[in-house]
């Protein structure tokens, strides 16, 4: 009904107005923060134009009204909203200080932005294959996850603010520097192994404060961030001490720059919904309780949505607001995502976004890591999703937090 209006001159000048008031909001969007008042005060007008001898009806209640400064809130009915869309577009570095985030923790985070965006650049422009890359001429350079972890290693060592770092890749924590104030731990590039398909892959880290990857858990983590390669690149952010999580967008300025970073969405809370992605699914042979939880999501047709990089098919339900992805573990498919490097700083993204986590039993964030091999099953999604994972799958003692390789 958006734009819908009560018209008596004709269904013909009812279609024009409505493409009039459709397209005043879009401009809405074209204009920075300086002109908004502007607009936003003409597209009010419009809901009260007459047109032929009728007043015009408001435009979707107060959907249409535009705030100063402020986000557009995207709701879908009988839930509360989801998504807010920034009408802003705030550059990364002004975002982070307009929400007062400390001075070394904002590097830190702008240093894996950095690294992100080279990331991109690379992800995009090279020949791969599952090995290695290929330059223009055709010599083998690294793999591409290889590469893509020297370039976050570069970055964290040039930012100033890293104390240790420890990559996936190699699980040991690294010596940045001896005055950073954080730790950072990634994983590089998660889905490396499908980019040959050029299927949607990315990267995933938690910043910790302090020198140390262990004797730790989620909770105490200072930020976390999933980047995606896909068709476009984009980041979910969450810091603590600010609400929601937050995504960002690569927007190609067509320089050497390769991009700068722009907040343009929020996300508070997941909804119910009938959306899963069902990772590590050869389990479902012999844990009898992901078995009948798959049996659960078929009868009761739920949508599969699951592309097997566990970055872009989590994001998608802080993106869609709605739905669950699980890995569970069974005696012979074995747990094996890294609580230091995936488990936990999704689950602090996710748990800030308004999703629910879980190993099981109890939030993926109380997981001790007591070393950077720590392994479990997990869960994300909505409130009674989450539940039904736990309610179903469980904690059985083959999927109990292991560091066996």
């Amino acid at each position: 009904n958006v734009g819908r209006v009560a018209v008596r001159g004709g269904k013909e000048e009812g279609r024009w107005f409505e493409l009039i008031v459709v397209f005043c909001h879009c401009l809405v969007f074209l204009f920075d923060s300086s002109g908004d008042s502007t607009m936003a005060a003409f597209v009010n007008g419009v809901s009260s134009v007459r047109v032929g001898s009728s007043t015009a009806s408001s435009f979707c209640g107060n959907v249409g009204r535009v705030a100063v400064r402020s986000s557009i809130k995207v709701t879908a009915p009988k839930r509360r909203c989801t998504t807010m869309m920034a009408a802003s577009g705030e550059a990364l570095e002004d975002w982070l200080m307009s929400n007062g985030v400390k001075s070394e923790l904002s590097t830190t985070i702008r240093a894996m932005f950095a690294a992100c965006k080279e990331i991109s650049y690379k992800v995009r422009t090279a020949s791969c294959d599952k090995v290695a890359c290929f330059n223009d001429f055709g010599d083998e350079q690294l793999a591409i996850d290889i590469l893509a972890d020297k370039v976050i290693f570069e970055n964290l060592t040039n930012c100033g603010t890293c104390a240790t770092a420890s990559s996936e890749e190699v699980p040991k924590e690294v010596e940045i520097s001896e005055n950073g104030s954080y730790s950072v731990a990634f994983d590089p590039l998660d889905g490396s192994s499908i980019i040959d398909t050029n299927f949607s892959v990315g990267t995933i880290y938690g910043i910790w404060p302090g020198s140390k990857l262990t004797g730790i858990t989620g909770r105490e983590l200072s930020a976390s961030g999933l980047c995606i390669y896909g068709p476009r690149t984009t980041m979910s952010l969450a810091i603590d001490g600010v609400e929601g999580a937050h995504e960002f967008l690569l927007m190609d300025d067509f320089s050497g720059r390769h991009g700068s970073w722009v907040h343009v969405a929020e996300f508070f809370s997941v909804a119910e919904g009938k959306l899963f992605a069902p990772g590590n699914l050869r389990a479902a042979q012999d844990n009898e309780g992901y078995k009948e939880l798959i049996d659960y999501y078929n009868t009761n047709k739920y949508q599969l949505r699951y592309t097997g990089g566990m970055v872009p098919d989590v994001n998608q339900i802080l993106v869609k607001g709605k739905g669950v992805f699980c890995n569970p573990a069974s005696p012979t498919a074995k747990a094996k995502l890294r609580v230091l490097y995936e488990v936990a700083p999704i689950g602090f993204l996710m748990e800030a976004g308004g999703a629910k986590t879980s190993e099981g039993k109890q939030s993926v964030l109380d997981i001790p890591i007591d070393s950077t091999e720590v392994k479990s099953q997990c869960c994300y999604g909505s409130e009674n999703e989450v539940k039904r994972f736990e309610e179903m799958v469980g904690v059985p003692d083959f999927a109990e937090t292991s560091v066996n390789p």
